[in-house]
C-alpha cells in the first residue's frame, strides 16, 4: 500500500494506491473519508485489482479549499480527473458513494472515454428538489456545519438526529458518524463543504444519465435504514442509465453499501464487465 499526494487546483489529496490490475478509484460522500467506501475491506485488491482511493478537498487528511465556496462538482469532478492524469490512468472503474456518486457521474458525462465503468452508491442528488436556497435539506446542511462548527463531531451527531431513524439502525449510525467524523484534520473545511455540495449540481437533468454508456451498477438501500438516500431516486438512476441495473439488498438487512466485502464483490463483478 502507497500513501501519496497529489496536487489538484489549489488543494492537496491524500491518496491511498494498492494492488495491481484493473485501476478502480473509490469516491466516499460528504463528510466521510476515503475509508468508508468499501469500509475497509481488501476484497477488491485481493481480486487483482489496483485500488485507489482518495480523501476529497477538505476531508480526511486532504487540505482545505481555496475558499469557502470552492466543494462544488466543478472542483470535485476535476479534482478527480487531476488523480486519474497524475496516476496515469487513460481509464478507471470509478465507485462513489453520494457526493462521490455524483463526482463520479459528472466526470462521466464531462469525460467518458476516461470512465470504464460506474458504481453509483446511494446516489441523494435530485435535481426537482435541489433549487439554491429553495429546499429544507438545505437547512438541515447548513446546521449540520454551524453543529459541527460549534460543537465538533457531538454537536454534529446531535443536529444529525439518530433518533429519527428506526432503533435498529441508530446505534451502528452513531458509531460511524462519530468514527469517521474523528478522522477530519480541517472541520471547518468539512463544515464548508457541508454548506457548499448540496447547493452544487452535478448535472441539471436527470435525463443526462440517458447519455452515460459505460456499464453501471447502482447500489441503494432501504429507506428505513438510509432516509436520506432514498430507494425510490436509486430505481430512477438505474433506470435512466443506458446499461445499468439496480442492487438493493433485501427487506430488513443491513444496507448493501454498509457491508464493505458484499460491496467489493458487485464492484469486481461491474469491473470485469466493464474492462
Amino acid at each position: 500500500m502507497v500513501e501519496r499526494s497529489i496536487e489538484a487546483a489549489g488543494v492537496t489529496l491524500a491518496v491511498c494506491d494498492d494492488g495491481e490490475g484493473i485501476p478502480v478509484v473509490l469516491a466516499h460522500g460528504l463528510s466521510s473519508t476515503r475509508r468508508y467506501v468499501v469500509m475497509g475491506s481488501s476484497a477488491l485488491r485481493r481480486a487483482g485489482h489496483r485500488v485507489v482511493s482518495y480523501d476529497a478537498r477538505g476531508h480526511g487528511s486532504s487540505s482545505p479549499a481555496p475558499s469557502h465556496a470552492a466543494y462544488g462538482y466543478d472542483e470535485l469532478s476535476g479534482d478527480l480527473l487531476a488523480l486519474l492524469d497524475e496516476l496515469g490512468f487513460e481509464r478507471a472503474v470509478l465507485a462513489g458513494v453520494s457526493m462521490g456518486a455524483h463526482t463520479i457521474l459528472r466526470l462521466a458525462l464531462d469525460v467518458p472515454e476516461r470512465v470504464a465503468g460506474l458504481a453509483v452508491i446511494t446516489p441523494a442528488y435530485d435535481p426537482v428538489d435541489s433549487q439554491p436556497g429553495g429546499a429544507a435539506r438545505l437547512r438541515r446542511y447548513d446546521a449540520l456545519a454551524a453543529a459541527l462548527r460549534e460543537g465538533g463531531a457531538e454537536g454534529y451527531l446531535d443536529v444529525y438526529d439518530v433518533g429519527r431513524l428506526p432503533e435498529a439502525w441508530r446505534a451502528p449510525v452513531a458509531a460511524f458518524v462519530r468514527q469517521s467524523m474523528s478522522r477530519h484534520e480541517h472541520p471547518d473545511a468539512v463544515a464548508d463543504a457541508l454548506q457548499a455540495v448540496p447547493r452544487s449540481r452535478p448535472f441539471c437533468d436527470l435525463h443526462a444519465l440517458e447519455t452515460i454508456e459505460c456499464p453501471a451498477v447502482v447500489i441503494a438501500s432501504r429507506d428505513e435504514a438510509d432516509p436520506g438516500h432514498p430507494l425510490a431516486l436509486g430505481e430512477l438512476y438505474a433506470e435512466l442509465l443506458p446499461a445499468g441495473r439496480l442492487i438493493v439488498e433485501g427487506e430488513g438487512s443491513s444496507p448493501l453499501a454498509w457491508q464493505g466485502g458484499r460491496l467489493s464483490k458487485v464492484i469486481a463483478e461491474l469491473a470485469a464487465e466493464a474492462w
